[in-house]
């Protein structure tokens, strides 16, 4: 089974993960309500067994407990996926939430990159800074090693245009990550 399991201590969080991209128990617990309900969606629409437990200095902000678990949940996507042999490579995918819509395509090459595209009229959902999501993406996207392009084409409830983000990345990243035969790539090597 493709699985990781990380722990990662500083001294602004401290981390334990588990993820197992073949399914496996969901158990999220970061201190913070709304990205609780991010990673929940993430691991449910992915398909993925996703295990968060997070310490973070929230009386600072969200800022560390976030982007932190985006680098953690992105070396544990890259160990999961080992030599990247065997899986489709590419994914992508549209996600509608009321009048939200959202798309992400991603990459697994080995050669991280971020292109992200959002704007939110509110700035926090929950005790979750909104600007936060863009930290979180490119934490695990440069982390996993991914290309991963990902934008809202439109809507205006924060909590709706995010959420149909991870959801978005979530299924883009089940496609990718899908069995296939082979190393995809005229090089012969994913790096």
């Amino acid at each position: 089974m493709r699985t990781a399991q990380i722990k990662r201590t500083t001294k602004e969080t401290d981390i334990a993960l588990i993820l197992q991209l073949d399914g496996g128990e969901i158990k999220i617990d970061t201190g913070i309500g709304f990205f609780d309900h991010m990673l929940n969606s993430f691991a449910t629409h992915g398909g993925f067994g996703l295990q968060v437990t997070v310490k973070g200095d929230l009386h600072v902000d969200c800022h560390h407990t976030v982007e932190d678990t985006g680098i953690v949940l992105g070396k544990a996507m890259g160990e999961a996926l080992g030599d990247k042999s065997g899986i489709a490579r590419f994914g992508s995918s549209f996600v509608p939430m009321d009048e939200a819509l959202a798309f992400a395509a991603v990459d697994v090459s080995g050669r991280p990159f971020l292109v992200f595209d959002a704007a939110f009229q509110e700035q926090q959902v929950g005790q979750f800074d909104t600007c936060m999501t863009e930290e979180f993406m490119r934490a695990f996207a440069f982390n996993a090693g991914i290309t991963l392009h990902t934008r809202i084409e439109y809507g205006k409830n924060a909590h709706h245009q995010i959420e149909a983000m991870f959801k978005a990345v979530a299924r883009a990243m089940r496609e990718a990550v899908s069995p296939r035969d082979g190393i995809l790539s005229t090089k012969g090597v994913l790096a």
